[in-house]
Parts: C-alpha cells; sequence; structure tokens
C-alpha cells in the first residue's frame, strides 16, 4: 500500500467535500454527512432525511452517499491525490457507510482525474431532449464505466421493450400518487430555492404547490407525461447490481456518478425515471425485460440537452460536516 499523505490539511479535504456535495440525491434531500477524523474523510447516510415512503428501505438514500463518494474520488484525483476506499469500516454503527484515506499522487487516477470538470456540470435534466441519437460507442463506452465499478447499464434497445418500460413508469407513477404518505412527503421536500435543498419551487407558489401535491391524486396526468418523456428519450438505460444490499447499493452509486460526469464529458445529460424500480411490485417486471442478471437500481434517460438549466441548490458544507 502506498504510504498516507501526512500532509493533507484540513482545508484541503474541506475543498474536496466541497465537491462530493454536488452529487444527486433523491428528491434532492442530499441524505450525507462528512467526518474528518486524522486526515481520513468517514462517510455517513444522515437518515433524518431519509423518505420512508418512497424509499423505505434507503435504498436510494444509500446509492446517493455512493454518488457523493465518487465526487470525492473524482475530486482527489484531480488533485493528484489518491484514495483508498474502505466500504466495510468495522465500526457498529450501520450509518457509516465508507471511510475514505489520502495517498500520494501516484495513486491517483487519470481516468477519474479527467471526469473533475463534469461534476459542476452535470445537471437532472428533466425536460426534452433534443432529437439526436446517441452513438452506440459512446454507450459502449458508458457500459465499461459502469462495469469498472462492479455495477452494469444496459440500453433498453428494442422499440416493444421501450414501450413497456414506458408503460411501467407510468403505472409507477399512479401507484405512488394515489398513496397520500407518498404526496405529502413529496409535499415537505418542495421548497424554495434559499432552503438549499428539495425540489425547487418559486417562493410564493410554494405553499399553494404544496397544498395542491397533498391533496390530489395527479398520478394519471403525471404518468401520462413520464410515459411521453420515455417514449421521446434518445436512450432508456437500466443501472443496476448482482447483489441488492447495503454493499450493492453503495456501488451502484459510484457506478452511477461515473457514468453521469462520463455522459457528461460527452455532452449528454440524464434523468431518473426510477418508479418501476421504487415500486416494489413493478421492480421484478422490470427485470424481466432485461438480460442482465440481477436487481434493477435506476432506470435511466439520457440524450443531448436542447438548453443550458441551472443546477439544483445545495446546502453549506458546514451544514454536512460534523
Amino acid at each position: 500500500m502506498n504510504p498516507e499523505i501526512t500532509s493533507i490539511t484540513q482545508e484541503q479535504i474541506r475543498s474536496l467535500l466541497s465537491y462530493a456535495v454536488l452529487a444527486p440525491s433523491s428528491h434532492n434531500t442530499q441524505p450525507w454527512r462528512f467526518e474528518i477524523t486524522d486526515g481520513a474523510v468517514s462517510v455517513f447516510a444522515d437518515r433524518t432525511r431519509a423518505l420512508a415512503a418512497n424509499d423505505p428501505d434507503d435504498r436510494e438514500l444509500t446509492i446517493s452517499c455512493g454518488c457523493a463518494l465518487m465526487n470525492l474520488r473524482v475530486a482527489a484525483a484531480h488533485e493528484g491525490i489518491g484514495v483508498a476506499v474502505d466500504t466495510t469500516p468495522d465500526s457498529g454503527d450501520d450509518d457509516l457507510l465508507a471511510v475514505v484515506s489520502f495517498f500520494k499522487e501516484d495513486s491517483a487516477s487519470a481516468d477519474e482525474s479527467g471526469l473533475f470538470e463534469s461534476i459542476e456540470g452535470r445537471r437532472t435534466y428533466r425536460k426534452r431532449f433534443a432529437s439526436k441519437d446517441v452513438p452506440t460507442a459512446v454507450l459502449d463506452s458508458l457500459g465499461a464505466t459502469a462495469a469498472e465499478e462492479g455495477s452494469w447499464l444496459e440500453v433498453i434497445d428494442s422499440e416493444e421493450d421501450r414501450q413497456k418500460v414506458a408503460e411501467l413508469v407510468s403505472e409507477g407513477d399512479s401507484v405512488q400518487w394515489s398513496n397520500p404518505s407518498w404526496r405529502r412527503e413529496l409535499a415537505a421536500w418542495m421548497h424554495p430555492r434559499r432552503r438549499g435543498d428539495g425540489l425547487t419551487v418559486p417562493g410564493i407558489v410554494a405553499p399553494i404547490a404544496q397544498v395542491v401535491v397533498r391533496t390530489f391524486d395527479m398520478g394519471n396526468g403525471v404518468g401520462a407525461k413520464d410515459k411521453q418523456l420515455a417514449d421521446e428519450s434518445p436512450v432508456l438505460a437500466v443501472l443496476g447490481t448482482s447483489g441488492d444490499n447495503v454493499a450493492d447499493w453503495l456501488a451502484a452509486g459510484q457506478a452511477l456518478e461515473k457514468v453521469l460526469l462520463s455522459a457528461h464529458a460527452q455532452g449528454l445529460q440524464a434523468s431518473y425515471l426510477n418508479q418501476p424500480i421504487q415500486v416494489a411490485s413493478l421492480r421484478p417486471k422490470l427485470q424481466n425485460l432485461l438480460g442482465q442478471q440481477g436487481f434493477p437500481q435506476i432506470l435511466l434517460r439520457l440524450g443531448f440537452p436542447e438548453d443550458d438549466i441551472d443546477a439544483a441548490p445545495r446546502r453549506r458544507l458546514d451544514e454536512v460536516l460534523e
């Protein structure tokens, strides 16, 4: 093992973490905490920000933390700093997901360093993509990127299967919106941008929007819109893992963010249509459409964006540091 860097400072680590927190997360909950100890970083799940209705097993919460972990790795590589990641820390604390140690520059990853500029440019692009095909070579490279992190990425190729996936997305919307607890949870995370987290809603209309979402089952309308988004997306792809435990979810998060950053580096953006995975009864139906063994974790839509959009708001670093 390479010797640990003893000169890395707390300010340097804070700088790396300022990029870690730009990772995507469900409802933009940013469900992570970090602790700097003896030149290392401990990554914790912040379960006070869990989504009990949308994500009852904290699967997506853990994936989100994996995304933040990948950003930390990429930022360190950009600074010429290698990392060693222990994802099985023996602490007795279920919230502790990983411990990151830093090493001399000869162990830094050149491939990950090249993704650094995409950390600030990546967006969750929920709008319609440009009518432009994504080259097969690009999709193959994204599949290889996922494999580097112990996951797989399968593109839904056939029009028949794409239609089936789109129907599952619409069905998932109907199931979720019919659940009052799910609607209340969604409404609770609809915030003005100044809050620094959640799903951004203009401050003047936020109270009205929250009441509407809590009160009305809009599953049919949302489902129709999401079905159209799926139908029209240049690429639908599923990221998955061989297993379905905490370690697999953390690996899926690192793979997801590496895929997203790699996609951005090639001009793409992405967003999520995870309803068929979030609704437990639909997940096996999605799995049956795939050629991979294992468990679907994320359903992505990918394409070339038609315009630029603002980054989602973020909390201050001090709010997520112990």
